[in-house]
């Protein structure tokens, strides 16, 4: 259950993740609207980023993909892909608390907790499950 409901949610960051590399403007829009900004704006603030913090944005949110495929697949191997997950959410959010953010990026306190608490709570889980012999 586990497993499928960390598939569920990694799916929301990939989506995430690969329209606002293709820039897609319906999806960008969306969430430019609940910030109070334009497509456009949200658009540049993305290019904005360095190479490096693409990067690790992809290693976060692909990480955490294969984390909870292999979960499901019960291979020991989702260890690693969960930590790799955590090390591109680390390095995204050094890179937002060392530069500064535009006014409408700072509500995302919340969230940033919650992308925390799951991306621990599934490493956790995984090590767990690992230690009990259900990852192989």
């Amino acid at each position: 259950m586990v497993g499928i409901l960390s598939l569920l949610w990694n799916l929301i960051g990939v989506t995430d993740y690969t329209l606002s590399q293709l820039r897609n403007m319906t999806w960008l829009g969306a969430a430019a609207d609940n910030m109070g900004i334009t497509a456009v704006q949200m658009i540049a603030y993305i290019e904005s980023f360095p190479a490096w913090l693409h990067a690790f944005w992809a290693l976060g949110v692909w990480g955490a993909v294969i984390g909870s495929l292999l979960l499901l697949l019960r291979s020991r191997r989702a260890v690693w892909a969960f930590a790799v997950s955590l090390l591109g959410l680390a390095a995204t959010q050094f890179y937002q608390v060392l530069t500064p953010q535009p006014e409408w990026m700072e509500g995302s306190l919340a969230m940033n907790l919650i992308l925390w608490s799951i991306a621990t709570f599934l490493l956790i889980y995984a090590v767990s499950m690992r230690g009990k012999g259900v990852l192989r």
